[in-house]
């Protein structure tokens, strides 16, 4: 992969700024001061948290601004393969990941503002996410949160146009707490004193209601998932219902019965920003929404070249318990369509319940292929991730990497052609799309 002057940029940034976590506004609020805080010269802010669904909400939200022809700047991560995906700018017929000079004249700017004070790197590449958003005309900017929600470097916008909440589970309880109502509050952090918020569909009740108290609290107008508004499948198709009625619609590009709930949330955050959104437009987004490293079907490239002939190969990012739910359920409709043996290929980190994400495979994989994560100082190795998936209930091995993991399966391959997930963890995800020659464009 070719090293760009951006790359170069957050790489010196690297050297100046330890890595990890610290969760403060106090370092990104006085950088912005001496930038002119330009987070307060936004358009239109719809603000994405969340355990789950954040980036496939900012997807829906996406399709369903450009395709009533609205110019639409978005922010999401971690990336995948390059930093420049974080950054999409709006362009007529469709935003375009931010270009190269560009991107590297923003953060040098911002680094020099900052005069090598303390500061992490994600808090200086969201001062970048205001300077390219206030500095390039759109009217609205999604904005998903990085980690949590109260102290994310994100949450210095103050007047939202709307508040998103996706689903809440466990994940980093090392920052966010171990207890879901704990990291309920955090992601509930992001709601501002009546400024609408959008509460995506919960699996907990405790998350649900500690999302709503604190709504009720900030005099926020909210709107809630299985109150007022849902999604459901009927004939094939994909109905939306809210209090102005039905949409009929297509299902969901993005495969899986979850999506129908992150499309309905995406619906209500559009139009609870004060976005109206036709019939024929969200039509249009339902078929065009696009989320690398979520379900993505792989259908050519070089990794795809070593799996068995004709197997059907799906990657995805999902990395937690509640991922690994979403994930099998989106696989076992899968397998009631078209029958076919399902073969795990999976890399994760060492903050992730890994047995808990493997729990959800049980009965539904014939087996685990476990490789090292290579982009990541945090990957388990590949023989403990097996002993994890074999405490899970599954048959694994360890194997050196993902075509290692292909060409065994392919040479020791006797049935009908597999169907195969790769996945465990988004930087697995993104080592795997650059290895098959496919980044997000």
């Amino acid at each position: 992969m070719t090293t760009l002057a951006a790359d170069r940029e957050i790489e010196h940034l690297m050297t100046l700024h330890p890595k990890g976590f610290d969760l403060s506004l106090d370092r990104i609020t006085r950088l912005l001061e001496r930038l002119g805080n330009p987070q307060d010269r936004l358009p239109p802010v719809i603000h994405i948290a969340g355990t789950n669904g954040k980036g496939s909400c900012a997807a829906f939200s996406r399709a369903l601004l450009e395709a009533a022809g609205h110019l639409v700047h978005v922010h999401t991560s971690p990336h995948l393969v390059n930093w420049h995906e974080r950054y999409r700018l709006a362009a007529e017929g469709g935003g375009k990941l931010v270009d190269d000079d560009v991107f590297a004249e923003a953060i040098a700017r911002v680094a020099k503002a900052n005069q090598g004070q303390k500061i992490t790197v994600f808090e200086i590449l969201t001062a970048v996410t205001f300077i390219l958003f206030s500095e390039h005309p759109a009217e609205a900017a999604i904005i998903e949160v990085g980690l949590g929600g109260r102290f994310d470097a994100t949450n210095v916008i103050s007047r939202p146009a709307v508040s998103v909440i996706m689903p809440v589970s466990m994940d980093h309880e090392a920052y966010l707490g171990d207890r879901v109502e704990l990291i309920a509050a955090e992601k509930a952090g992001i709601m501002k004193r009546g400024c609408p918020v959008v509460i995506g569909a919960q699996e907990s009740e405790t998350a649900l209601e500690v999302l709503i108290e604190t709504a009720e609290r900030l005099d926020c107008p909210t709107v809630v998932y299985g109150q007022d508004f849902l999604a459901f499948e009927e004939n094939g198709r994909m109905v939306y219902q809210d209090e102005d009625g039905l949409m009929d619609l297509p299902l969901p590009r993005l495969p899986g019965r979850h999506q129908f709930a992150n499309a309905a949330a995406a619906i209500a955050a559009v139009k609870a920003a004060g976005f109206e959104i036709s019939h024929r437009a969200a039509e249009k987004a339902m078929t065009s929404a696009a989320w690398p490293a979520r379900m993505q079907k792989l259908t050519q490239g070089r990794l795809v070249e070593l799996a068995p002939k004709g197997a059907e190969i799906w990657l995805d990012g999902g990395h937690n318990p509640g991922a690994g739910v979403v994930i099998a359920e989106a696989l076992a409709e899968q397998e009631e369509k078209n029958p076919r043996p399902l073969i795990l290929i999976a890399g994760m980190i060492n903050t992730k319940d890994q047995t808990g994400y493997f729990s959800a495979f049980k009965g539904l994989a014939r087996h685990v292929y476990t490789v090292p994560v290579s982009k990541s100082d945090a990957g388990v190795p590949n023989d403990e991730l097996a002993l994890r998936a074999t405490e899970a209930g599954l048959s694994a091995e360890p194997v050196n990497s993902v075509a290692d993991a292909l060409m065994l399966l392919r040479d020791s391959w006797d049935g009908p052609a597999p169907r195969i997930l790769i996945g465990g963890s988004l930087y697995f995800a993104g080592a795997v799309l650059d290895e098959n020659g496919t980044p997000p464009t």
